[in-house]
């Protein structure tokens, strides 16, 4: 029993030091110098941006791979391009859907200049395209564009992981520079004295690695999110080209 209040004692005041500490943390902030709290301000910004950028794009990567796999499943099923391209509206989220649109618009223009029908409309001839190398650019155009959209607002994650650590660094050199003259004014090198300074600048690189740290890690799992969608895409457009060229050339 003994051993055992013991132990509770020392929880209560572990719990106890947590939560001075993390009064301490405050009060060092509050009484921080001007400078050190726009270094923190920054870092606060930057950190709440990339983390709004992070969770939009992985909603948005959720929904395009998830109506990626519903278009595919489509396309493969059906016998017409007419009846993939009614559904588009539907999975428009997917980047399939864009170089679709373009290679059937393409396809579609070609065939109107050569005099045949659209493709999906039985005939009597078999419709025929003018070019397939300028079929194959207007997918290759449509799959960039769709990287693109892809690829927005990600740079900015490795922004944010590149630049926050050296605004930190530059908090905690500040605060360690204000630290030394305080020493130099008080002509004291007491511990109590040069600690509190010390810690306080210390606290403007901890933030700049808290916000570099997730923003280097979904930077890479985006990015290869990226790759791996643009790999699919160009999948695509060569299925559709392979298609096209068996059924219309």
């Amino acid at each position: 029993m003994r051993t055992l209040g013991l132990f509770l004692l020392a929880q209560v005041q572990g719990n106890g030091g947590t939560e001075a500490s993390g009064h301490d943390l405050l009060q060092m902030v509050a009484s921080s110098s001007p400078i050190a709290k726009a270094v923190l301000l920054v870092l606060i910004l930057f950190s709440i941006t990339s983390w709004a950028v992070i969770l939009f794009k992985l909603w948005i990567f959720s929904r395009s791979e998830r109506q990626s796999a519903a278009f595919l499943e489509v396309f493969r099923r059906s016998s017409k391009f007419s009846e993939v391209q009614a559904v588009c509206k539907t999975l428009g989220e997917s980047p399939l859907v864009g170089i679709f649109q373009a290679g059937y618009a393409e396809l579609n223009a070609q065939l109107r200049l050569t005099g045949s029908a659209a493709p999906g409309v039985q005939t009597a001839t078999r419709p025929t395209i003018k070019s397939l190398p300028a079929l194959d650019r207007a997918l290759l155009r449509a799959a960039s564009v769709e990287v693109n959209k892809l690829e927005s607002r990600v740079p900015f994650l490795a922004t944010t992981a590149s630049i926050t650590p050296y605004i930190g660094l530059f908090g905690t050199v500040w605060g360690i520079m204000a630290a030394f003259t305080g020493i130099g004014q008080t002509g004291s090198t007491n511990l109590a004295v040069v600690a509190p300074g010390i810690a306080e600048a210390l606290i403007a690189t901890a933030a700049g690695l808290f916000a570099a740290i997730p923003a280097v890690y979904f930077y890479n799992h985006l990015a290869n999110r990226v790759k791996l969608l643009a790999s699919e895409m160009d999948d695509f457009s060569l299925e559709f080209l392979t298609i096209s060229e068996r059924n219309f050339t």
